[in-house]
């Protein structure tokens, strides 16, 4: 186990600044999450801990340690990528021994056998150990990947990205998988992903990066109940929370299609006819008859236990609303909607910066 911590980080290659004055601090034992699109500086950030890169200008401490001039055998970091990084012609059992076989590590041969043993039965991949990994299918592969990590019983788990090339069931399993198998071990886990259901579903913390700059981090219901800004209120959610575009009068919200919803206490540093924007989630916004937006049914998506409906408003913005799946809806049918007033984030118009967190 271990705590790591990036003080004042920047990485620039030629004239790209991948990083950008990065302060992030992943506790020991600490499953964290670093939510981020293609080129946000995601990978970067897992390579610089791992010891891959160097970085422009900071500092990276594992343990209370600067790491600086420490190769990435002497960090003591697993890498699990979204490539399996196996060795085809090995077996599985083969494959999990590797990491231990080499002098430096002077594993004996008895617990190389005990460790194998147990990682096998912890994946559930101990039918596996004799066949070669090119006969194995992609999600079998990725439990080598990640045993031949856990085997080694490094200080801190790095993964990039290590579920996006496999199918949504499997996923789904690997996800329950891994969370559970952090928390047997304790161990430090920084996981890179792209997928924010990844990111709200097994992250004890989650940092929302964007063009290299770390926007928010705080736990899955932190972030999703009390976004940052506009950015971080779409990046997290699924499906994302609706904005609204309006101005604020007295306890009322007005958007700027003219129609106008109810607004709860507390609106922080809003004031009459100052440009906001108005964020509700879509398990918030709610159909009926009496309600006072007003907008035609545009697309319905049965979820099974639920419908996730798209409105479209006369100035064409597009809401989202989770109902129940009995609700019957059709296409283009006009409907009637308000939210929970309660729940609504006020942004500034024109920074997208919510109130709550405004200075």
């Amino acid at each position: 186990m271990a705590h790591i911590e990036l003080k004042g980080i920047t990485k620039i290659f030629g004239h790209h600044t991948a990083l950008k004055n990065l302060n992030l601090e992943i506790a020991d034992g600490e499953f964290f999450v670093l939510l981020g699109q293609t080129g946000a500086g995601k990978t970067t950030t897992l390579r610089l801990i791992a010891g891959l890169e160097k970085p422009t200008d900071g500092k990276v401490f594992i343990d209370g340690e600067d790491v600086a001039d420490w190769s990435a055998a002497e960090r003591d970091v697993a890498l699990v990528l979204q490539q399996y990084s196996l060795y085809p012609r090995y077996t599985v059992r083969e494959n999990l021994e590797f990491p231990l076989r080499p002098r430096i590590r002077r594993v004996e041969p008895a617990e190389i056998q005990e460790r194998v043993a147990r990682v096998a039965k912890t994946l559930r991949i101990e039918h596996l150990l004799d066949r070669k990994t090119d006969r194995l299918s992609g999600g079998e592969m990725q439990r080598v990947s990640i045993g031949r990590a856990i085997v080694r019983k490094p200080r801190v788990f790095l993964m990039d990205e290590p579920l996006s090339a496999l199918d949504a069931k499997l996923r789904e399993a690997l996800r329950t998988e891994l969370k559970n198998l952090q928390m047997n071990l304790g161990a430090t886990f920084l996981f890179v992903t792209h997928d924010q259901i990844e990111a709200m579903s097994m992250g004890d913390k989650i940092g929302v990066l964007n063009n290299g700059q770390l926007v928010q981090t705080g736990t899955p219901q932190e972030i999703y109940r009390n976004p940052v800004n506009t950015f971080v209120a779409r990046a997290v959610g699924s499906p994302p929370m609706n904005l609204i575009s309006g101005t604020l009068a007295g306890d009322e919200a007005v958007a700027s299609e003219g129609y106008r919803l109810p607004l709860g206490s507390g609106h922080g540093a809003a004031t009459d006819g100052r440009p906001l924007t108005f964020g509700i989630r879509p398990e918030d916004l709610f159909l009926d008859i009496g309600a006072p937006g007003e907008a035609r049914v545009h697309d319905v998506e049965n979820h099974g236990v639920e419908k996730i409906v798209t409105l479209r408003t006369a100035g064409e913005t597009l809401l989202q609303a989770t109902v129940p799946a009995q609700t019957s809806l059709a296409i283009e049918e006009t409907v009637r909607f308000s939210w929970n007033p309660e729940k609504v984030v006020l942004f500034d118009g024109a920074s997208g910066v919510s109130l709550r967190h405004a200075s």
